[in-house]
């Protein structure tokens, strides 16, 4: 992609975290973005203030992913008026407990935010990819995802699923110039990490320290940014070792 192109990025989950820095990556790359998010409005507006003290605009987009007519709803009134150059797919929550107990709801409520608003969003954005030819779209896995991890069966199904949608789609979309990609983070410094038992998973991970949202951000860019590129389908790990 040329980096004097103006360029837009849809990053899904943008208001903290990980999306926060992968949205503050692409702007400093050159990309102007549409930030979604559920309902934090001030973490959302505190994002769209720093995009733009980059020089970026930034619109803000404020639905549940898991919500397939609120999704549609919003997102298609933004996409007759432009296709995004890249979708970063960044939706993700955790309701962990032991499979024996885990409740429906635990279950529901996982699958239907990290796999069901895969659907939701994705879909209607490659379809405009598909009639301009071209885009870049990365779904942020984990590596429970990879390599289960106990407590976990929900969230692990639902980031292992996003592997599959995203090989599975890679093949349907490479010859339109469509490149799909998974980027599956380790133990990454968030709030969503910070009950972990990090005393016991330390001397688990090679690099013996735990990731960053920058980390993370920084691959995430390259796969976007990056303009001759030939990494198609792929599932890049950002894990410290972790899953070798």
């Amino acid at each position: 992609m040329d980096k004097h192109q103006s360029k837009t990025a849809l990053v899904v989950g943008a208001s903290r975290g990980i999306g926060r820095a992968i949205a503050l990556r692409l702007a400093r790359s050159g990309f102007d973005l549409w930030l979604t998010y559920k309902s934090n409005h001030a973490a959302a507006k505190s994002v769209k203030e720093d995009v733009e003290r980059l020089g970026r605009s930034c619109e803000l987009l404020c639905f549940d992913i898991a919500d397939y007519k609120q999704t549609r709803e919003v997102l298609e009134k933004r996409l007759n008026d432009a296709t995004p150059d890249v979708l970063v797919y960044n939706a993700g929550i955790a309701r962990d407990n032991i499979f024996a107990f885990m409740t429906k709801k635990e279950w529901s409520e996982v699958i239907g935010t990290n796999l069901d608003g895969f659907y939701n969003v994705v879909q209607p954005v490659v379809f405009g990819m598909l009639a301009v030819k071209r885009g870049r779209i990365v779904a942020i896995s984990s590596t429970s995802g990879q390599i289960g991890q106990a407590g976990q069966v929900n969230y692990s199904a639902s980031k292992a699923g996003l592997i599959g949608a995203v090989k599975a789609l890679a093949r349907e979309v490479g010859r339109k110039n469509i490149l799909v990609n998974v980027v599956a983070p380790g133990v990454i410094v968030t709030e969503m990490t910070e009950n972990l038992p990090k005393d016991k998973i330390l001397p688990l991970i090679p690099l013996a320290r735990f990731g960053t949202v920058e980390d993370v951000a920084a691959v995430v860019d390259f796969l976007c940014s990056e303009p001759a590129m030939y990494i198609h389908g792929q599932v890049i790990g950002v894990n410290g070792g972790l899953a070798i």
